[in-house]
């Protein structure tokens, strides 16, 4: 099948990324300056001539809340901030079981287990790693669920035991540029998140690693981070946009991004990353229209985060099944059987009052 934008420079990428080829740094800056309607016809094409139709679905529970030591810039949990959030040690493993079954229950393809600091560490603190692992069995005897984690960085050795355990995707955000990134983390470096990458890829897990868009960054650095994204390889790219958080350093500020550049990063994204889900992730709900989320869908976008984020509400699942309804998309139900109208009825006219449910979305752990 012919796919033609009538524009040249989206044409021609979008025919070589359709024949194989990868694109490289110089075509993701030429294609990034082209119009967005261009683009979201082009990223769309790619996920339909790679993808399944569907959408995959995402949930995650945040095991651990507040007093991470790092300073990263954009999140409520960082001890250095005064943002007001509810602090509280490891959940425990029946509490995350809970959470995973009302995942499961809202369509959910996989689940993730996040904690807000810079590392699980099996030598340092031997009973939160052993409840982690507890936890990750129990979501993976008890649900049809994938199970993720985000755990911090990790060695060797632990990164072996969560493949062992069944963990599927690994997630650790890079969260913007290898340029712009000492703008918004200081204590640890771009340099630290690839090597944790890394160690999790070499281990026998896949990798869910993505950026927050709004932060301040160019449009280059929205290329540069997906070009890194590419050396690294990850199945799984979560897109988020800042959603600021009153006492964080980027809440002073403020959101620096449109519509249409959302979507066209959205798209941008897709042609560097025909073969990834490109999924939507924290403050869209806050940066987008409700009668704009199903636009980045409509742009190559074939994954979501659904539920709440990590210290942010977010909006219901049946909320975002219609959402992609509206873009002529479909629930990926390929893991969990589920019946979306059934999603769609039960939370019909009643947001996510759950503290317990969350996203890798735009406070993500020290991940």
């Amino acid at each position: 099948m012919v796919y033609e934008t009538g524009n040249e420079t989206v044409d021609d990428a979008l025919e070589r990324v359709l024949a194989g080829e990868r694109l490289d740094r110089t075509d993701g800056l030429a294609l990034i300056a082209q119009p967005v309607e261009a683009l979201a016809e082009a990223g769309a094409a790619v996920r339909d001539h790679f993808g399944d139709g569907t959408v995959d679905a995402c949930s995650i529970v945040n095991a651990k809340a507040g007093n991470c030591a790092e300073d990263c810039g954009f999140c409520a949990q960082s001890v250095h901030f005064d943002t007001g959030i509810d602090t509280y040690g490891f959940l425990g493993p029946e509490k995350i079981l809970e959470a995973a079954k009302r995942a499961e229950r809202d369509g959910a393809q996989r689940f993730g287990i996040v904690v807000a600091e810079k590392g699980v560490s099996k030598e340092h603190r031997p009973e939160e790693w052993a409840a982690v692992l507890e936890s990750i069995r129990l979501v993976r005897d008890e649900c049809d669920l994938e199970v993720d984690a985000s755990l911090g960085i990790l060695t060797e050795e632990e990164a072996a035991i969560l493949a062992a355990e069944g963990i599927n995707h690994y997630n650790h955000n890079i969260e913007t540029s290898p340029n712009y990134f000492p703008e918004i983390v200081g204590s640890h470096s771009f340099e630290d998140r690839v090597k944790t990458l890394e160690v999790a890829k070499a281990a026998g897990m896949d990798l869910c690693a993505g950026v927050i868009l709004g932060m301040g960054e160019t449009p280059t650095d929205r290329v540069e981070a997906a070009i890194a994204l590419q050396d690294i390889g990850v199945s799984s790219l979560p897109v988020n946009v800042l959603n600021p958080v009153a006492g964080t350093p980027l809440a002073k500020q403020g959101v620096d991004i449109s519509t249409s550049e959302i979507v066209e990063t959205v798209a941008v994204y897709k042609l560097l990353h025909p073969h990834a889900r490109v999924r939507l992730t924290g403050g869209r709900e806050v940066n987008l229209e409700p009668d704009e989320q199903h636009l980045p869908l409509e742009a190559g976008a074939d994954g979501i985060l659904t539920g709440d984020y990590l210290t942010t509400e977010g909006q219901s699942p049946g909320d975002d099944i219609e959402i992609i309804e509206r873009a002529g998309l479909e629930p990926n139900r390929d893991t969990n059987d589920f019946d979306p109208e059934e999603v769609k009825a039960r939370h019909s006219g009643a947001a996510e009052s759950s503290t317990e449910t969350a996203s890798t979305g735009t406070e993500p752990s020290d991940d």
